[in-house]
């Protein structure tokens, strides 16, 4: 499949919080480097995600906020 979007972080799944409707993902895109995703529970069970899958984050936002 080919997608518009550039940023693309490939890892691994080391974490799944499921909530009632939604899960939380954790990735581990190496370099000590971890980002979490917000998935349907749907959306997991589709992509068989368990801990351990390898998964492609693809990133596509129109602004990102920062704040300290």
């Amino acid at each position: 499949m080919k997608l518009s979007a550039r940023n693309q972080l490939v890892g691994k799944v080391i974490e799944i919080k499921e909530g009632a409707v939604n899960a939380s993902v954790t990735v581990d895109i190496g370099a000590g480097n971890i980002i979490k995703s917000t998935i349907s529970l749907e959306a997991v069970k589709d992509l068989e995600l368990k801990i351990g899958s390898d998964v492609t984050a693809i990133i596509k936002a129109t602004s990102v906020l920062l704040g300290v």
